[in-house]
């Protein structure tokens, strides 16, 4: 049974539809890449997995063990949040916060949960430093460690090189690379079709008017590929 299953989705906001009937299904310790252009809806479609946004039409069913909040997300970061002047550590921890419920507090277990999240993504050292301070590569290390806090089950990334160096880029790459091998299924949004090809294990294509022109594995969207250049 999918992790994740959608089926002929209509996804808008009021009366203006940006996505119909699209249909594709995740299985757990997949790597789906979703690829098209600006404006095509992919933020949409991650927005409505998310249940921050409600499909016009169709059907979002989760399975295989997978709850609808043990899915965590990295959205694209913008400039107030790159000048965030918190510690790295308190931002990790910030992803136990929907585990604390009323509570005011981080309990060990939370803490320890933070520490190892950390650990996995090589920041520890920067454990105390200030967000702010860190470069784009750190930034998104960090962000990527607070989302494991949230979930550990199933990571959506929107775009998570956006703004980094060519070094940084790859290094975040075979970062999320190693934690999709670990067992955590990644479902990412980029514009990279050369990394989508290299890391992913499945392609959804979204066309410019909303249409999806293509869903499979990576190797058949190359071939795809091939047939329409």
């Amino acid at each position: 049974m999918p992790q994740l299953e959608c089926k002929n989705l209509t996804l808008g906001y009021g009366t203006k539809t940006i996505i119909e009937n699209l249909s594709f299904s995740v299985n757990k310790g997949d790597y789906l890449c979703i690829v098209g252009e600006n404006g095509s809806g992919k933020t949409t479609l991650m927005k409505t997995i998310l249940r921050l946004l409600k499909p016009l039409a169709g059907t979002i069913t989760t399975g295989d063990g997978l709850l609808p909040d043990e899915i965590s997300y990295l959205p694209q970061q913008t400039d107030v949040q790159r000048d965030f002047p918190a510690s790295v550590r308190e931002i990790v921890l910030s992803g136990c916060q929907s585990r604390c419920g009323k509570r005011p507090f981080y309990i060990k277990e939370e803490k320890q949960l933070a520490a190892a999240a950390m650990e996995k993504l090589g920041i520890t050292h920067l454990a105390k430093k200030c967000y702010r301070e860190l470069s784009g590569g750190q930034q998104q290390r960090t962000l990527l460690a607070r989302a494991l806090c949230a979930a550990q089950k199933m990571l959506l990334l929107d775009e998570p090189v956006t703004g980094l160096d060519p070094a940084a880029t790859e290094e975040m790459y075979t970062l999320i690379e190693q934690l999709n091998k670990s067992g955590i299924t990644i479902i990412m949004i980029s514009h990279d079709t050369d990394a989508a090809l290299k890391y992913a294990s499945h392609v959804l294509h979204i066309g410019k008017d909303g249409e999806q022109t293509f869903f499979g594995d990576v190797k058949e969207y190359d071939r795809h590929l091939s047939t329409i250049l």
